[in-house]
Formats: structure tokens, C-alpha cells, sequence
């Protein structure tokens, strides 16, 4: 029962008060920028074409079908789900406004075995998905550029694995033409690196000024997609959506399953919990009401894209700028290219700034290294881990391909948010005194159907993605028993507690 043991809320409450603490500055429109800055951005822009039109490998062997313009029901049914999900990180972001997100949730409800497990999949969402993010932005930042005519030598723009899992022909026959070193060819994604680099030196500067930048960019972004959408709609043509669901409850399914990418950030709001001001009122208002304004953004913005071109044509690393390519409006496909660089800037900011608080909370409980929960004297930001987590993904995002990386964080993700659900239910049996400043109302359908609509989406991945998922959980549990059940400092103090006294 050890692994099981649970950390009294009352001690993650006291963990703010310590020499490593978290300095409160942001509001409740800060927590919603936060939220649309890290919703409204990969999946929006770039996930959303092989959500509509399917994955097809090089071999021509169908990965996973697309939903076709029942996209928009693919976004409405995740919705409901992150729905569910949110009013249960709602209820615990007020009750515990610790940077540790669902890790810190877990600890208290689940206890510290679970809560590793959560601490690990969470990075598959932030890190891992970072990556992707940072291939994304890289693909539109290219194209923004090759409208003034400028051109980097593509070897700099795709990286290895990128090149030898692409349908286009032309990108995979990088591997034969690209320079090489020895038998090995030169294939790196150079400007991926170099934003994931500009944001961790952002993010070095304060919490303040990040969210500052954040907001910038927010603004930009929601002018750029209300530009897509007047323009878009002013052109649809009705037959493209028929077929509506040219592949059912598959496609709609999996679709839903692959777009979820696109709302995975509402929760990083929940590690903003300890820089809040008053979070018991503002964390819950952060969370739903950013998720209901996405949500809003996203149905509107799938029915225009699929109107305006078949969704067959979707297909493509930049979907929405290649629908208004396609239907002829260069001039404004160039600015909704500039805008997608824009916003997936804010998605890396605010992804990057979740991560290393992640560890900054595990490091705090002993789980890490206790270097790890470090804050800097003047910024109070947790510098090590951010400036680790920002070489990291962008060392990352060097090589990968963002299609294959879209899987492992979805399936993370989503299985954090079941664990989360479960967590709400334990803990109104376990300490149902405790003050609930947000409470979910019919807790019990509430946390039951949200658990189970997570796990339903995560059957909509395809099987590479559990075998993948299965062999990092195997690597996290190595490292738990190796360092963290060593180290864990409430372990250290039970035995120190029940050890008896020496006579």
C-alpha cells in the first residue's frame, strides 16, 4: 500500500509557502488567453487536414480514415468530452492551486504511484507534444517566408524522421538527395530548433512577461481565423459537403481521435494554479470558459474549411492556408500562414511553460532531483527545468515527425484526463468535508461518462500508438523504482514517523 500512499492536500497547500515557491500574478483574462493560446493552435491549424481526410502511408495502405466535413461533429463530440474533463480539473484546481496540474491531483486522491504514472504521461502532452507543435510551426514559417521569396534548403526544413514517414515523394527522396556525413544523410528541421530556443529564453524572463507576449499573440490569432472564416464563407460551395460522413462512425471517430490534439492545452491551465491570483474563483473561469470559446472557434472554423474545398484536398502539413490557396485567395492564404506562425507560437509558449513546472512539482515531493525544484531569486520561475525542457523539445523537434508524435499525446493526454475523473469521485468519498470553492454538480455521471469518453477516444488510435504508449509507461515505471519510491519525501517522512525510537 506504500505505492498508494496519498499526499494530504493540506501539504501540497503548504508547498506554495516554501523557499521554492511560485510568485502570483495572473488574472482571470490571463488564464483565458492562456487557454485559447494553447488550444487554438496545432490542431486548428494543422492537425485538422488528416482529422477530415485520413491518414495514408507512402505504400498507399490507409493508416485511419478521415471524417470529411463531419468534422464538425467530430468537434462537437470532443467538446462533451473535454467538458466533462474540465469541470473536473475545475473542481481540483480550486481545491488545489499547486503548479503540479494532474500529477498534484492524483497525489492527493489516487496516490503516488498513479500520480507518477500521471507526472509521466503528462509529458508525452507537454513535451512531446511540443515537439510536434514545433514541426508544425516550422512547415507554415516555411511558407510564410516563400512568399517573399526566400528559401531554405529543405535537408534544413524536414528532419529525418519527418522525410522517411512523408507521402510526398518529393519530401521522401530527401534521404537520397540531402547531404550526408559518412552513409548518413543531413536532415534536420532548423527552424523548429530555433523557435523552441526563442520561446525558452522568453519564458526565462518571467511568468509576466510571458503571458504579456502570450496575450499579443491571442489577439493576433483570433483576427486571423475571423479573417478565414469571413472569407471562407463567403465562398462556400454546398457540395463539398456531400458526402457529409463519407466514412461514418469510423471517421468521425477517428477523426475525433486525431483532432484531439487540437484541445489538449485548456488543461496546462491548471499549472498556472500556484501563479494565480485568487484561483479558488479564476481557475475554474480559466478553464471553462477557455474551452467553450475554443470550442465555439474550432466547429465554426471546420464547417468553412470543408465548404470551401473537398476535404480530400485538406491533406496537407498547412490545411487552411492551402484551402484558400486552392479557391484562389493567395493574398489572404499568406497572411492566414502568418497568423498560423503567430499562433503556434503561443501554443509552444504556453506548452513550454507547463512542462517544467510539471517537474518543478515532482522535484519538490523528491520524485526528481531536487535541483529540479529550483526557482530563480529574481524571476521566480523554475529555471533549470525550463531551460532543460526547452533543449529537450527543441533537440527533438530536429528530427521528428509531428504525425507519428499527434498519437503518443493524444493517448497520454487522454488517459491523464480519465485519471483526473476518477480522482473527483475518490476524493468526495475519501474527504468529503473538505471545502469545495467548485463543485461538479451530478458528480457521478459527471466522472463516470468523462472517464469512460476518454477511454472510448482512445480506442479511435491506431494500435502503434498503445504499443508505444505501453513501452514509455514500462520505461517510467523503471525510473520510479529506481529513483523516485527511494525518494519520495513523503515515504522519507512515514518511516521517519513510524520509526521507533532508539532507547
Amino acid at each position: 500500500m506504500k505505492l498508494f500512499a496519498r499526499k494530504p492536500i493540506a501539504d501540497l497547500l503548504a508547498d506554495e509557502l516554501g523557499p521554492n515557491s511560485l510568485r502570483r500574478a495572473l488574472g482571470p483574462g490571463d488564464l483565458i488567453m492562456l487557454a485559447i493560446g494553447a488550444v487554438i493552435g496545432a490542431g486548428i491549424f494543422s492537425s485538422i487536414g488528416t482529422a477530415a481526410a485520413g491518414e495514408i502511408l507512402p505504400s498507399g495502405v490507409v493508416v485511419r480514415y478521415g471524417a470529411g466535413p463531419a468534422l464538425v461533429v467530430s468537434f462537437l463530440l470532443l467538446g462533451v468530452v473535454c467538458g466533462l474533463a474540465a469541470l473536473c480539473y475545475a473542481e481540483l484546481a480550486a481545491m488545489i492551486p499547486q503548479a503540479g496540474s494532474a500529477y498534484a491531483y492524483s497525489y492527493a486522491t489516487l496516490g503516488e504511484l498513479v500520480a507518477w504514472i500521471i507526472g509521466w504521461d503528462l509529458i508525452l502532452e507537454y513535451a512531446v507534444g511540443n515537439v510536434a507543435v514545433a514541426v508544425a510551426w516550422s512547415g507554415y514559417f516555411v511558407s510564410f517566408l516563400s512568399a517573399f521569396n526566400i528559401h531554405f534548403p529543405d535537408y534544413l526544413t524536414h528532419g529525418y524522421r519527418s522525410a522517411l514517414l512523408s507521402s510526398d515523394p518529393a519530401v521522401h527522396s530527401l534521404l537520397q538527395t540531402a547531404p550526408r556525413i559518412g552513409n548518413i544523410p543531413i536532415l534536420i528541421n532548423l527552424p523548429a530548433f530555433g523557435i523552441v530556443m526563442a520561446i525558452t529564453w522568453l519564458l526565462l524572463r518571467g511568468v509576466k512577461e510571458s503571458a504579456r507576449a502570450n496575450n499579443i499573440m491571442v489577439v493576433i490569432k483570433l483576427l486571423v481565423l475571423g479573417l478565414f472564416v469571413v472569407v471562407g464563407a463567403l465562398h462556400i460551395d454546398t457540395s463539398n459537403y456531400v458526402p457529409f460522413a463519407p466514412n461514418g462512425w469510423r471517421g468521425i471517430h477517428q477523426g475525433a481521435a486525431i483532432v484531439f490534439f487540437a484541445y489538449i492545452g485548456f488543461d496546462a491551465i491548471s499549472t498556472a494554479a500556484e501563479e494565480t491570483k485568487n484561483p479558488q474563483r479564476n481557475m475554474p473561469i480559466g478553464i471553462l470558459g477557455g474551452l467553450a470559446i475554443c470550442t465555439v472557434i474550432y466547429v465554426i472554423v471546420g464547417a468553412v474549411a470543408t465548404g470551401m474545398v473537398p476535404y480530400q484536398q485538406l491533406r496537407s502539413a498547412d490545411p487552411l492556408a492551402r484551402a484558400l490557396t486552392l479557391g484562389g485567395f493567395t493574398t489572404v492564404s499568406w497572411i492566414v500562414s502568418l497568423g498560423a506562425v503567430v499562433s503556434l507560437s503561443a501554443v509552444l509558449l504556453v506548452f513550454q511553460y507547463g512542462q517544467p513546472r510539471i517537474f518543478f512539482a515532482m522535484a519538490r515531493d523528491g520524485l526528481l532531483p531536487r535541483w529540479a525544484a529550483k526557482v530563480h531569486p529574481k524571476t521566480r520561475v523554475p529555471h533549470i527545468t525550463t531551460l532543460i525542457t526547452g533543449i529537450a523539445v527543441a533537440v527533438g523537434a530536429l528530427l521528428a515527425d509531428e504525425n507519428e508524435i499527434y498519437d503518443l499525446t493524444n493517448i497520454g493526454t487522454l488517459s491523464a484526463f480519465a485519471i483526473v475523473c476518477v480522482g473527483v469521485l475518490a476524493l468526495r468519498y475519501l474527504e468529503p468535508e473538505r471545502p469545495r470553492p467548485f463543485r461538479v454538480k451530478f458528480v457521478w455521471p459527471v466522472t463516470i461518462l468523462g472517464a469512460a469518453a476518454c477511454i472510448y477516444t482512445m480506442f479511435g488510435l491506431p494500435v502503434r500508438a498503445w504499443e508505444r504508449f505501453g513501452i514509455w509507461l514500462v520505461i517510467g515505471m523503471f525510473i520510479y523504482f529506481l529513483y523516485g519510491f527511494r525518494n519520495s519525501t513523503l515515504r522519507i517522512a512515514r518511516n521517519a514517523t513510524s520509526a521507533p525510537e532508539k532507547v
